[in-house]
């Protein structure tokens, strides 16, 4: 009964319930959207560290895991590789060359390729003339760019002379004496890569580090460690900006909800007394208004999920180097959780008025 009422409320004004339900779902896919972009940027800057194959990461002092400019000497590589169990240490150079997020890696290609396995080009050579650049198919996708193909990086033209299968290091890369003339710094690094004869002796290499002074000022992980700091939680700021737009969700959803259920009862003030003239209790008027709510909350979580789908294609295919994003499906019920939060409670005032109507003067609403 009660829910062939609250179906029949609903299709009586269509328009009403499709908009109600478009305008929760927007702030659903804006909460799916924000954390799919933090969770895809993280997780792809994991995917392509992971991926060099080193053993522990040497930083600089001071650093933290969103500082990447260098700030340590180059000549701390050769020094590692002189300590036990070091088979062999790269250091590498970022330099922000696009927007807050896209960073280029300066690398000595012949002893990275040693360390890694080498860069899997698709098309064109490896670097051949100082203004040479190397990209990968997710930036080249973005910027539709080729080999031969020109593009601006720190003020200058550098020519694409390969373009490699996308996971590895940056999306930019640049021979490494070059990057370091270009951004002035000269004979430094950002962090150096070790590989060891056993990654059994990650934990013995690391201790004998920190204990000698000479190495203690500077941040040294297992890689393992580095890539568990990938995290929302680990991120200053970023998990309190989920939970501000989280909490707009919830403001957005109990407006709309309270706006729309507010504007329907007045419409159906007399269906409403001839309900209550029928025998119907306050609480089931209540559970009415409130099963209606239910109902576009959970049509607007569903919308929400399908435009989140429609914006991680659009990024996708627009800015795939630029801004990786991923689908976190355990956020849709977190979403609808959100959502039902605000659109019952949305409700709840409506659905309170709604059920202390007086069924005589209900009756003779005009």
């Amino acid at each position: 009964m009660t829910a062939k009422i609250v179906l029949e409320n609903l299709k009586h004004k269509p328009m009403r319930s499709l908009l109600s339900i478009l305008l929760v779902g927007v702030p659903v896919t804006l909460i799916l959207c924000l954390v799919g972009l933090s969770h895809g940027m993280l997780e792809d800057t994991q995917r392509r560290t992971r991926a060099i194959g080193a053993d522990i990461i040497v930083r600089p002092p001071g650093s933290n895991l969103l500082s990447t400019g260098g700030a340590m000497p180059a000549a701390i590589a050769g020094a590692l590789e002189k300590r036990p169990h070091v088979k062999m240490a790269v250091g590498v150079l970022n330099a922000l060359v696009q927007g807050v997020d896209l960073y280029a890696a300066g690398i000595d290609l012949a002893r990275f390729n040693r360390i890694s396995g080498g860069f899997k080009l698709q098309s064109g050579a490896s670097f051949q003339q100082p203004d040479d650049v190397m990209i990968d198919e997710y930036y080249a996708s973005e910027k539709k760019a080729r080999v031969g193909s020109y593009l601006n990086f720190l003020n200058r033209q550098w020519r694409v002379c390969g373009i490699y299968r996308g996971g590895m290091l940056s999306h930019i890369v640049f021979p490494l004496r070059v990057l370091q003339d270009v951004t002035e710094h000269a004979n430094q690094v950002s962090q150096v890569y070790v590989k060891l004869d056993d990654p059994a002796n990650t934990d013995a290499v690391i201790h004998s580090l920190k204990s000698d002074p000479g190495w203690g000022v500077y941040k040294l992980y297992s890689m393992d460690d580095f890539m568990a700091l990938f995290s929302t939680n680990n991120i200053p700021g970023l998990r309190e900006f989920v939970w501000v737009i989280v909490s707009i969700g919830v403001v957005i959803g109990f407006a709309v909800t309270c706006l729309s259920m507010y504007m329907a009862v007045l419409q159906r003030t007399r269906e409403i007394g001839i309900l209550k003239s029928l025998g119907a209790s306050n609480a089931f008027v209540l559970r009415i208004v409130l099963a209606e709510a239910f109902i576009m909350g959970v049509g607007g979580t569903a919308l929400g999920v399908v435009m989140s789908f429609g914006a991680w294609w659009l990024i996708r295919t627009l800015l795939p180097a630029s801004i990786p994003m991923v689908i976190v499906p355990i956020w849709w019920l977190y979403a609808l959780g959100i959502t039902l939060v605000g659109t019952l409670l949305g409700a709840l005032y409506p659905g309170l008025a709604a059920a202390r109507h007086d069924p005589i003067e209900a009756l003779a609403y005009e």
